[in-house]
Parts: C-alpha cells; sequence; structure tokens
C-alpha cells in the first residue's frame, strides 16, 4: 500500500510511506516531530524541501525497490536545485534498518538514513546536516522507547477522518524463521496505557468513531498502568468506559501463541470490538510450522478459532499464509489447503516464500523450486478466494451496522465501512457522513457490498 500525507506548505515534506499499517503510523508521527521545525505536508515531491520514504522490508526484492525510487527523487532534487532550492532525502523504516550502511555507500546523495526506533530524533538529524553537513545513519535501537519521546498533540492530518491507526505495541520477540521484523523493529515494547488512552481521546476529539490498535505482535501488549500492567482486553475496556464516544475497535497482527482465552472473552463482552480478527497461521502443516518457529500446531490454531467462534458466532477471520517455505512438500502443503477448509476464511493474505538475507529460513536447505510455489500459490489463492466470495454472497439479506465514510463514485452514492472492513456502497444523504447506519446489503462484490438504508436517518448514531 502507498499512502501519502499531504496539506498545505510551509517548508515542504513529503513522505511516501511503503508496507503496513504501522509505517502509515510512523509517517503521520514524523510529520509532527518535524512540524515545529516549520515542515507542513505537500501533495508532490517537487515542491518539497524534504521527502522521506518510509521503507518496508517484508516483500520481496524491497530494497531493489527503495533504490529504484531514489533514483527518481534524486532527479527531482538535482532540478531544484537548479532553481536554487535545496531538498533532503531520508530513509526511513525497515530498509533503512537492514540496510542502511549499503544504502548510503550505493545512494550516497540521501541525507538521512533512520530505523524505526529513531524517528522521534529526526529534528536533531536534521540539524547535523544544517550544522555541519554530510549524511547522518542512525539505526541503533535507544536505551530510551520513542513512546516516551512524542510529541503529546494529535497529527493534524487526522482532523476529519472517522478512522485512525493508532500503534501500542512494537517489536516482535517470536524470530520465526521466515521473518526481519525482530531484527529491524526490535524487542517487543509496550507503550504506557496513559499515553494510549489519551492519543485515542484526542483523536475521538478530532472527529474519529473507529480505531485499529497497531503492533507487530499486538495481542502480547503489556502497557504500564497504575504501578502494574494491562493486558489488550484490560486496554480495549479503559478505552470502552472512559471513551464513549469511541465506537469501533479493532486490533492487529496478532499471534496465536497470544490469543489468551481473556482476550477471546473480550470479543463476547466488549461492545466496541468488532466482530473481525486478522490471526495469521502462515501453514497447515506441523511439520513447516516447526521449521518456521512458530510454536503452535495447525491443531492449536483450529481450537483457538473454534474458542473464539464460540464466543462470538458472527466473527469473521483473515489470516497470512506463506508457500513454498524451505522443505514444504507437496503433502504440506495439502495440510494447509484442509486447514483453510476446515477454518473457511472471510479473506486471506498469501504470498511465495522469498529469502530475506539474516534470517535463518534463507539458509536452510531444500528451498522449493519458484514454479512450484507458484502452482501452489495458485491454487491457495483460488480456495481462499472462493470462500471470500461465500462470506460476501452470506452477506446478503443481513442488516450491517455501517460506519458511512464519505461519498461514493455515483452521483447521491455514500461509501461506509462494514463490522467485517468491507466498503459497502449505498444511496444516502450526505448527512449520514460520519455515522453508523443501518444498511441491508443486496449484492456481494469482489471485494466490497452493495445495499440500501435500512432505517430512517433520524436513527443513525
Amino acid at each position: 500500500m502507498q499512502e501519502q500525507i499531504s496539506t498545505s506548505p510551509s517548508r515542504g515534506l513529503h513522505i511516501i510511506t511503503w508496507g503496513c499499517q504501522m509505517n502509515v503510523y510512523d509517517s503521520a508521527r514524523m510529520a509532527d516531530v518535524l512540524r515545529p521545525l516549520g515542515y507542513s505536508p505537500v501533495d508532490l515531491p517537487d515542491n518539497a524541501d524534504m521527502i522521506i520514504l518510509n521503507t518496508c522490508h517484508i516483500r520481496e526484492r524491497a530494497a531493489e525497490k527503495v533504490f529504484s525510487e531514489l533514483g527518481r527523487l534524486r532527479q527531482i532534487r538535482e532540478a531544484r536545485k537548479l532553481e536554487g532550492k535545496e531538498t533532503l532525502i531520508a530513509v526511513a523504516g525497515c530498509v533503512a534498518q537492514a540496510e542502511g550502511k549499503e544504502l548510503l555507500a550505493r545512494a550516497p546523495y540521501v541525507d538521512l538514513v533512520l530505523g524505526p526506533q529513531t524517528y522521534h530524533r529526526l529534528p536533531e538529524m536534521v540539524a547535523r546536516i544544517a550544522r555541519a553537513g554530510g549524511s547522518v545513519i542512525d539505526t541503533d535501537f535507544p536505551v530510551e522507547s520513542k513512546f516516551d519521546l512524542l510529541p503529546e498533540e494529535a497529527a493534524p492530518q487526522n482532523e476529519g477522518n472517522l478512522t485512525a491507526f493508532l500503534t501500542i505495541q512494537e517489536g516482535c520477540d517470536k524470530f520465526c524463521s521466515f521473518c526481519v521484523v525482530p531484527y529491524t523493529r526490535g524487542a517487543e515494547t509496550s507503550r504506557p496505557v496513559a499515553s494510549i488512552l489519551a492519543e485515542a481521546e484526542r483523536l475521538v476529539a478530532s472527529g474519529v468513531k473507529e480505531i485499529t490498535l497497531l503492533g507487530q505482535n499486538v495481542n502480547a501488549f503489556h502497557g504500564d498502568w497504575n504501578g502494574g500492567t494491562a493486558s489488550l482486553p484490560e486496554l480495549a475496556a479503559l478505552l470502552h468506559e472512559k471513551i464513549p464516544a469511541l465506537k469501533r475497535l479493532r486490533y492487529i497482527t496478532s499471534h496465536p501463541r497470544d490469543m489468551e482465552q481473556a482476550l477471546i472473552d473480550a470479543h463476547r463482552s466488549n461492545p466496541i470490538f468488532m466482530p473481525y480478527l486478522h490471526l495469521p497461521v502462515q501453514s497447515g502443516s506441523d511439520k513447516v510450522l516447526k521449521a518456521m518457529n512458530r510454536g503452535h500446531t495447525a491443531d492449536e490454531y483450529r481450537e483457538i478459532i473454534r474458542r473464539l467462534r464460540e464466543a462470538r458466532p458472527d466473527i469473521a477471520l483473515t489470516s497470512d499464509f506463506i508457500v513454498g517455505h524451505p522443505g514444504e512438500t507437496d503433502e504440506d502443503f495439502e495440510a494447509t489447503m484442509q486447514l483453510v477448509r476446515d477454518v473457511r476464511f472471510a479473506s486471506a493474505y498469501s504470498f511465495k516464500y522469498s529469502q530475506r538475507p539474516g534470517t535463518p529460513a534463507a539458509g536452510q536447505p531444500f528451498q522449493v523450486a519458484e514454479n512450484v510455489k507458484e502452482k501452489r500459490l495458485a491454487a491457495l489463492q483460488a480456495l481462499l478466494r472462493e470462500q471470500q466470495d461465500a462470506f460476501n454472497a452470506s452477506l446478503v439479506g443481513t442488516v450491517q451496522d455501517v460506519l458511512v465514510t464519505g461519498h461514493g463514485r455515483k452521483p447521491g452514492q455514500l461509501n461506509g465501512r462494514s463490522p467485517y472492513l468491507q466498503p459497502v456502497h449505498f444511496e444516502g444523504s450526505p448527512s449520514l457522513i460520519g455515522k453508523i447506519v443501518k444498511v441491508r446489503i443486496t449484492a456481494p462484490f469482489t471485494n466490497s457490498l452493495g445495499g440500501h438504508l435500512h432505517e430512517q436517518e433520524s436513527t443513525a448514531i
């Protein structure tokens, strides 16, 4: 995904964001910390005095994508220099963390390289360049938490938005064999509860109705609270109790090993939890799960799903899958297909395994041939698509609470978000934008739903 921050300029700042929702959140906070230096976001890099490329290391060929984009940004920088304008170029995020020195060696025109744990130090880095010139690289894991040093005010770009991301946890201690997160984001760190509540209050005061709590391993959250710690279900209960105007709550991404019964029970008891959960499993083969260092079996995952559906029968489940992990056989892949048939997902993300330098799996023997991975991925995605279509079709005739987020493409049409995170299109008055209304679903589409208002405008929340 690519998200770009934009408002009117003073000293122009352009941020290009790749990757996960946490990167989107991080980009917003980088804009926050640079605002006291006079930087305001602009729509185009051509108008920017500073350009930040906030990177993701998860996808294949991530570093090459970064260097390709940097080549384009260098041309913009040189064109602006001919006009007498200076432009700082910064690379942030997980590629910066993993390949900082290589990045500067290949692209010496980059001014700043900073890891995900250091963006609170951006103003200091900019000041160092202003004083001494040259490049600055900061990819250390600092002793102090960045969460303790971020500005208190909510980012202005949240004003007028109905949904928002809020990072509560970062890093991971699980060390899955295929994953770079522990090396680029560091150990699991949870944000203090008081700080989360304060930011959530500011977001809701600005108009936000739905918050998604973010973390690399969000259900491992244990944030400081009243001399002790609070778990994720306890944090959710506090958000519901202390911020009545917050109508909806989601969280991503979770690990099955931290799906404790208290959190499962909260899906039954806490009314702001949406009936939707993203719970990555990666494989249905116990042999592959062990090779991945996932720490759970396929049947343990099935049991978690059984308990979730017992607690919340209307819950929709999504997941992540990797096909072609080193050593995966046809029998292992069939075990994954069987798990998908058993669980039945509302949607899922699926990928071919690709080697990540520095991860244990990259050096394992029995790497699966590319053509085999492609064949397996196609079969898995066909099954997942069939299940997604079936889930969407199952909602036809039901009445869903839809958060109305804006205008649709057609005259008189509105867009909204279902409890299951699907876009919903229906006709209605613009006065409904920002409200939660009842919509009867009449048509399933590939990635969205169509419907019509079920109740009168006066009943909207």
